[in-house]
């Protein structure tokens, strides 16, 4: 890997965790049906929930694979052309072309050096006229998330894809710049059953409020302050729900998850008495590079000063104030890396 690559993010030392992009490893064969309550708790017992800061927990997250186009997928328009790309009326997470998740595929996840795993979750085809989430729906996310828990693997769980770019076909919550307080009604239905689900799970299951929202309908001043009341509703109904959801680690979601618009002063963590909360962004600079087949090489000293820059900027904007960085996206168009000797000696 290229040194000034590693060196850049080494500034922030074990509090930035970096995840890789959405990917999906193992092999397709599906496992035998296994019970969707965890083998690890109970609603009876309390995982453990260790009196450490979210700074520390970081720290002992690592690196973290993305279990991407799995149970993030869902009825979109994903090449914006103004239909639907896959349709079912049963989404799972094969609808994307993904084998079905194993226990062995997490297995394997955990055995090639991985500390954490980012489960991305849509759950935006699996409700009915009330928000209430389809049973065999949460049973089978339990299910997964169990897959890596027990592996005593970190475990990021989150509402994923309904804050996409395509509300004609069921993104919903960036409909918040027109209708704040139907959008707050169905987020806080969705996630009050989160919580109740997994509110026995210990201090290595995370939640995530949300990914890539943004209001840029709104004028600046009101589109900050949309995500920031949002975040911060997300905040109160974990803390006010049961089990050991008081005390959780929750990643917060930042303006478009974009590290420049994160670091602006509009943007304000949510408060709260736990003091648990770790700031969410993405990295994908330069976008060519990192989404697209257009360039295949990278290294120049412009493009490594701008990777420090942005690095940077997060440290000085929340690390040295004591609030710490999950990047939960990253990585480069298939191809790309290798061309750039990324992941290599070289």
């Amino acid at each position: 890997m290229n040194k000034k690559f590693t060196r850049a993010f080494s500034l922030l030392s074990a509090a930035v965790l970096t995840f890789t992009m959405l990917t999906a490893c193992g092999d397709s064969e599906e496992s035998e049906s296994e019970s969707t309550t965890s083998s690890s708790e109970s609603s009876s017992e309390l995982g453990e929930m260790r009196d450490i800061t979210s700074m520390e927990l970081v720290s002992e997250m690592k690196l973290g694979y993305n279990l991407g186009n799995s149970l993030d997928v869902c009825n979109a328009d994903r090449d914006g052309d103004g239909s639907v790309d896959e349709n079912s009326e049963n989404v799972d997470e094969t609808l994307w072309g993904n084998p079905t998740v194993t226990k062995e595929q997490l297995e394997f996840v955990k055995e090639s050096g991985f500390d954490s795993v980012r489960i991305p979750v849509t759950w935006r085809d699996h409700l009915d006229e009330n928000y209430t989430i389809d049973s065999d729906w949460m049973d089978r996310v339990q299910e997964i998330v169990d897959y890596a828990y027990d592996l005593d693997l970190y475990v990021i769980i989150n509402l994923h894809h309904d804050g996409g770019g395509d509300p004609d076909f069921g993104a919903w919550i960036r409909s918040a710049s027109t209708d704040y307080d139907g959008v707050l009604e169905k987020y806080q239905t969705i996630w009050q059953q989160i919580c109740d689900r997994f509110e026995s799970y210990g201090d290595k299951l995370i939640f995530e409020s949300m990914n890539e929202v943004g209001f840029d309908d709104l004028s600046t001043n009101d589109a900050y302050e949309t995500l920031n009341n949002l975040n911060q509703a997300f905040v109160d109904l974990v803390r006010a729900s049961g089990g050991n959801n008081p005390q959780r680690h929750l990643l917060i979601a930042g303006y478009w998850t974009d590290i420049e618009q994160t670091c602006s002063t509009l943007y304000q963590m949510p408060e709260g008495p736990a003091n648990r909360c770790i700031v969410s962004v993405h990295y994908y600079t330069p976008w060519e590079f990192c989404t697209t087949t257009y360039q295949y090489e990278w290294g120049s000293d412009d493009e490594i000063s701008l990777m420090e820059s942005k690095v940077t900027q997060m440290k000085e904007a929340f690390v040295d104030s004591g609030v710490p960085v999950i990047i939960g996206e990253y990585g480069t168009c298939y191809g790309n890396d290798e061309a750039a000797g990324i992941g290599t000696n070289e």
